[in-house]
């Protein structure tokens, strides 16, 4: 079985930028890309590192889950067309910004969009337990989700973006494009803006499974500012 097809030749270390200082020495922000990102209260950060028209629909997924309590980030490309050449592989994406949410977070939950037409998740991570938890809740919500069987999209480094949390673990979300489609008029910009009834059901199953790691973090992080 063919888990992915699209972006093999950029995720499998044929990136166009091997860092986002790279990156940012030839592309534009806020012409070519942008960063967006809010600061929550719980010790969770939702990440959108291939965002905007890079893997289609992937912000959108991100920023619902990570609602106004839990942290948000999301790099987007912006341009006309070639946004796959903005993609730097989850090991080595370093833009500051996000370095300094996901070291500050005890939970990291990276979205990603695969190019397979099946509508199913694949997860990956270090973080088991929450990878259990959240195959449990979209089994019960009614999605395929599934442990991702392909090394090279395990998210198993300990340099993955996902796994530089302060516990040092978490979780990467595959999300095919047959799924982001079902969720979406479709996955154009303007088709984004109107998300159905399948994507409120998947944002809220994932964020039922982040839910209790938040409150157990949030009881269990040092107290700051007090007298």
């Amino acid at each position: 079985m063919i888990l992915f097809k699209k972006g093999d030749l950029y995720r499998g270390g044929m990136d166009r930028y091997s860092s986002f200082e790279n990156l940012n020495a030839c592309e534009r922000r806020g012409i070519d890309y942008r960063i967006r990102w809010r600061l929550g209260s719980t010790g969770v950060a939702i990440l959108s590192i291939h965002g905007g028209e890079i893997e289609p629909g992937s912000t959108r997924i991100a920023n619902a889950i990570a609602g106004w309590d839990h942290s948000f980030y999301a790099f987007e490309g912006i341009k006309p067309g070639g946004n796959l050449a903005l993609h730097i592989t989850s090991t080595r994406f370093d833009e500051p910004t996000v370095l300094d949410i996901v070291c500050q977070s005890d939970v990291a939950i990276s979205i990603h969009g695969s190019a397979i037409m099946t509508p199913i998740v694949h997860l990956g991570g270090l973080d088991a337990e929450l990878k259990h938890h959240i195959r449990r809740e979209l089994h019960e919500s009614g999605f395929q989700a599934t442990d991702c069987i392909d090394r090279r999209f395990g998210a198993t480094s300990l340099k993955n973006i996902c796994n530089l949390c302060r516990r040092g673990m978490g979780v990467q979300m595959e999300i095919s494009r047959g799924l982001r489609l079902m969720m979406f008029q479709d996955l154009t910009p303007e088709g984004r803006y109107y998300s159905t009834a399948i994507f409120t059901r998947f944002t809220e199953a994932v964020r039922r499974a982040v839910s209790p790691f938040a409150l157990i973090y949030a009881e269990t992080r040092p107290l700051t500012n007090t007298d």
